[in-house]
């Protein structure tokens, strides 16, 4: 091999390098930019602020005696069926907002900008995993608040919040691709809501499986969104770590192996 290839093959090499860093940088400032719509607009934090106040108190009061005997034995079964249902839910926003800014022509502006093309659909989904951050946390306080004592201790608790964020940011990609191809953003939030629905009441996130009827269960115990729950619980309230966890970073990689690649070219065709 020539010394004259060999330079040629360095220099390529450090293009793809640099190329890259510079799509992380610019992703960075994306999601920089993201979190200061926050900031000025916060009331679009209200999904995630109020909703796991709301959920945890209604639930608990309603379902705590009938299926637990009492409130604060329910608490460990219902927290984390609201931490997953809560996050997951928030997700949809990904897509929605993507929509929204496509619509009104800020992607148009982001082409006449020395940016990474990539950058405005990255920077969105690393923004939106700190409203994943807020939801966990604030839907842990709430139970501690009404006496949930998570004995798996708190370090699993946190390792327990990171797989619902990484999970809920591989859930994203769905609603990103969603938003990349629908025309509007109401429709985008129909098609999720139709998607989520289901899921999330038809799970173990709220009572146990064995009170379902028998027809039920098989979907209710293939449901990704009952491992997931199942996985939380068992970090929490045991500390333990089972096949659960497993299924679930297995699907959200599967997820995220699907949707990336699709939602990427999807939104390199319209931009």
């Amino acid at each position: 091999m020539s010394s004259t290839s060999i330079k040629h093959g360095a220099d390529r090499q450090l293009k793809n390098y640099t190329s890259f860093g510079q799509s992380v940088r610019h992703s960075l400032t994306m999601a920089y930019r993201g979190l200061l719509k926050i900031r000025r607009t916060p009331e679009q934090l209200f999904d995630v602020t109020f909703q796991p106040i709301i959920f945890t108190l209604m639930f608990t009061y309603i379902f705590g005696g009938a299926i637990s005997g009492d409130v604060v034995s329910y608490l460990p079964v219902i927290i984390p069926g609201i931490l997953v249902q809560t996050v997951i839910t928030t997700s949809i926003v990904t897509g929605v907002q993507l929509r929204e800014d496509m619509d009104k022509g800020v992607f148009d502006r982001f082409k006449s900008l020395p940016i990474a093309r990539i950058a405005p659909l990255a920077g969105a989904l690393l923004a939106d995993t700190v409203r994943y951050t807020i939801a966990t946390v604030l839907t842990f306080t709430m139970g501690y608040i009404m006496g949930y004592r998570p004995e798996g201790g708190l370090a699993n608790v946190a390792i327990a919040a990171v797989l619902v964020i990484l999970c809920s940011w591989a859930v994203s990609w769905i609603f990103a691709f969603f938003g990349v191809i629908a025309r509007t953003a109401s429709s985008v939030q129909g098609i999720s809501m139709i998607v989520l629905f289901p899921l999330t009441f038809l799970s173990n996130a709220f009572v146990p499986v064995n009170t379902m009827p028998g027809w039920l269960q098989w979907f209710v115990n293939i449901n990704p969104i009952s491992h997931l729950v199942s996985a939380v619980r068992d970090l929490a309230n045991a500390g333990t770590v089972g096949m659960d966890l497993m299924i679930s970073l297995i699907g959200a990689a599967v997820i995220v192996a699907i949707f990336a690649p699709i939602t990427v070219r999807a939104y390199m065709r319209r931009t």
